[in-house]
C-alpha cells in the first residue's frame, strides 16, 4: 500500500512538471508572438491551451483522489495540499498566455507603437521566475523559491514604468490610444504571471519548511 502511494505521489509530481513545461512553452512563445511579430505563432499559443486545460483537471483529480483514499500525514499532507494550489496557479499562468498572444494578432495588424525595450525585459525577467519557481519545486530549494519572491517587486516597477511612458503616448495622440491599450494589458499579464510563480514559489517553502509565507505571515527572512 505505502509503495502504491509512493508511485501515486511520483505521478502527480510527473505531470505536474509536464503541465508546467507546457505553460513555460505557451509563455515563451507569446512573448517571442509579440516580438517577432508573428500572428501565427501567437494563434497556436490560444490553440495549446486545451493541453494545459486538461491536464488541470486530471491533476486536481489526482490530489482529491490521494487526500480521500490514503489519508496522508506531514510532509505528504502538504505537498498534495500545495500542488493543488500549484496547479490552479499553473491554470491561470497559461490562461494569461493565452491573454498575451491575443492581444498580440490584433497588434500585429497596425504598424508598430514603439520599438519594444521594457516588456521584452519584463518578460525575461517574469520568465525566468516562473522557470526557477518551477525548479525550486522540482528540487525543493526554498532558496530558489525565496530568490523567485524577491523578484516580484522588479517586475512591478516594470509594469508601473511601462504604463507612464504608454500613458504619455496616448495622451500625445488619439490615434496611439488602442496600439498602446494593448501594450498596456500585455505588461499586466506579465505582472500577473510573475505574481503566480511568486505563489508557486510561497507553495515550496511550505511544503519543504512547514512555514506559510503568503502575506509574509513569515518573513522572507526567516527562509534559509
Amino acid at each position: 500500500m505505502e509503495r502504491h502511494f509512493d508511485q501515486q505521489l511520483g505521478l502527480l509530481r510527473k505531470n505536474l512538471i509536464q503541465m508546467a513545461s507546457l505553460v513555460e512553452t505557451a509563455i515563451a512563445n507569446a512573448v517571442k508572438s509579440l516580438i517577432e511579430r508573428n500572428s501565427e505563432l501567437a494563434r497556436q499559443v490560444v490553440k495549446s491551451d486545451e493541453q494545459v486545460d486538461t491536464l488541470e483537471l486530471e491533476l486536481e483529480k489526482q490530489c482529491v483522489d490521494l487526500l480521500a483514499l490514503q489519508q496522508p500525514l506531514a510532509i505528504d499532507l502538504r505537498f498534495i495540499t500545495a500542488a493543488i494550489k500549484i496547479t490552479n496557479n499553473l491554470e491561470r499562468m497559461g490562461d494569461l498566455a493565452v491573454n498575451i498572444a491575443e492581444r498580440v494578432i490584433p497588434l500585429n495588424q497596425e504598424p508598430q507603437l514603439k520599438p519594444l525595450i521594457d516588456i521584452p525585459r519584463m518578460a525575461t525577467i517574469t520568465q525566468t521566475m516562473v522557470k526557477d519557481s518551477i525548479d525550486a519545486f522540482v528540487n525543493k530549494d526554498t532558496a530558489l523559491a525565496r530568490a523567485v519572491a524577491e523578484r516580484d517587486s522588479t517586475v512591478d516597477s516594470l509594469n508601473d514604468q511601462i504604463f507612464r511612458e504608454l500613458l504619455t503616448y496616448m495622451m500625445q495622440d488619439p490615434a496611439n490610444i488602442t496600439r498602446a491599450v494593448h501594450l498596456i494589458l500585455i505588461s499586466r499579464h506579465l505582472e500577473r504571471i510573475a505574481d503566480h510563480s511568486t505563489n508557486i514559489a510561497e507553495e515550496v517553502i511550505y511544503i519543504v519548511k512547514a512555514k506559510v509565507v503568503k502575506h509574509r505571515s513569515t518573513s522572507l527572512e526567516e527562509i534559509s
